[in-house]
C-alpha cells in the first residue's frame, strides 16, 4: 500500500470495508425479503466494484446470483463545467433490465447528492424500476440536494475542506478509506467525494 498523504488518517481499513459490505448485503436482503427482483447498479468507477462485491456476498447467502450492472452518469451531471473532465464510462444493464425491479444504486461516497441525482436521471432514460434504493460505503454529509442513503457503510462527519479518499483493490491495488485536509481549493479527483 502506498504511503498515506500527509495529514491524512485512515477511517476504514480493508477489514472494516469488508465488514461494512457484509452488513449492507444483509440489510439489502432483509429489506427486500430475499434477492428476488433485486438489481445492483454501480456508479463508475468504485461504485461498480462495490456492487460486484455486494452481489458476491448476497450470492453466498442466498445461493442465487443477483444481476449487476454499471450506470454511467457523466453526461447527466449538472456540474460538468466545474468538475475535471472525465470521458463517459460504459453503462451496462443486466439482461433482464430494470423495469419493475428493485434497483440499488451503489456508490463509494455520498457527498452533495449530485451524482445520485444524475444517476436517477440516467436511469429514467433506461427503464422504470419498481423501487430505487441507495447504498454507499461512506456518507460524509454536506448534502446540497434532499437525498439520503438507505444503506451506509460508515457515516463520516467531515468538513467541506477535507477530502475523503476511497481506494479499492480492483482499481487501486488496496482497500482503504482515508480523510485528509484538502490542499486549497483543488478540484476533486474520482473517488474523493461526490
Amino acid at each position: 500500500m502506498p504511503e498515506a498523504p500527509e495529514g491524512s488518517r485512515t477511517v476504514l481499513d480493508a477489514h472494516d470495508i469488508a465488514r461494512a459490505l457484509t452488513r449492507i448485503s444483509h440489510e439489502l436482503l432483509e429489506r427486500n425479503k430475499g434477492s428476488e427482483d433485486l438489481v445492483l447498479l454501480g456508479i463508475p468507477t468504485r461504485g461498480t466494484h462495490l456492487a460486484t462485491r455486494l452481489a458476491e456476498r448476497i450470492a453466498r447467502v442466498e445461493g442465487t446470483d443477483v444481476p449487476t450492472g454499471t450506470l454511467d452518469v457523466t453526461m447527466y451531471r449538472d456540474d460538468l463545467r466545474r468538475q475535471p473532465t472525465r470521458g463517459p464510462q460504459h453503462t451496462a444493464l443486466p439482461p433482464g433490465g430494470i423495469d419493475g425491479k428493485t434497483v440499488v444504486l451503489v456508490d463509494d461516497v455520498l457527498y452533495s447528492g449530485r451524482t445520485v441525482r444524475a444517476a436517477l436521471d440516467a436511469m429514467n432514460d433506461l427503464g422504470r424500476p419498481a423501487t430505487v434504493r441507495l447504498a454507499v460505503l461512506v456518507d460524509r454529509g454536506h448534502r446540497e440536494l434532499p437525498i439520503r442513503a438507505d444503506h451506509v457503510g460508515k457515516n463520516l462527519p467531515s468538513a467541506r475542506s477535507e477530502r475523503v479518499m476511497v481506494r479499492l483493490e480492483e482499481s487501486d491495488g488496496y482497500d482503504v478509506v482515508r480523510i485528509a485536509p484538502s490542499p486549497g481549493d483543488a478540484l476533486l479527483h474520482p473517488g474523493e467525494g461526490s
